[in-house]
């Protein structure tokens, strides 16, 4: 799977991956989740002109996943993962964090953090196999939860985690353990 700094012109592209990959949740009960609207196009410049958007892309070079991320507390905070479900399973998710990984190494900081439903078998059990643990609450991470709850996130179980990166920690090759 080739990952790829997202360019302007992919931005669409990742609303509809968005959508698409939302409608899992409406068969696990949860259909606000999948009736939630993608990130703007305005926020997904935000993080492409940051760099801190990735693709993942098929032999065409068409978006079939991706990755935004931001720091919280010096960590990179995966702030979200999507990837189509024609191309699940696949390896589109683990690549897109093993780039996440090389980009916390890029920037000197020490782990990866994300917020996640703790019960979607999708969500924090495949991050447990991708060697996350539960994290202690930050200063940043307290206020990523906070305004989860506000948006109403918090009608399901959600967890912090955090997975050190660098010499000797990567877990990017792991999901199958």
């Amino acid at each position: 799977m080739r990952i790829r700094t997202a360019l302007p012109a992919d931005l669409p592209a990742l609303r509809e991956i968005e959508r698409a990959a939302g409608e899992s949740f409406r068969a696990i009960g949860m259909a606000a989740i999948a009736d939630d609207e993608p990130p703007s196009l305005e926020v997904l410049t935000h993080y492409e002109r940051a760099g801190r958007a990735w693709v993942a892309v098929d032999e065409s070079d068409a978006p079939v996943g991706y990755l935004l991320a931001r720091l919280v507390d010096g960590d990179v905070h995966v702030e979200q993962v999507s990837v189509h479900p024609r191309m699940q399973g696949r390896g589109a998710g683990s690549a897109l964090l093993t780039r996440a990984e090389e980009y916390a190494v890029e920037v000197g900081a020490p782990a990866l953090t994300l917020t996640t439903f703790a019960e979607v078998p999708w969500n924090a059990p495949y991050y447990r196999r991708r060697g996350f643990t539960e994290a202690e609450l930050t200063p940043g991470l307290r206020a990523v939860r906070e305004h989860e709850a506000a948006i109403g996130l918090d009608r399901w179980p959600r967890v912090a985690m955090r997975r050190p990166v660098g010499p000797g920690q990567s877990q990017s090759r792991s999901a199958a353990r």
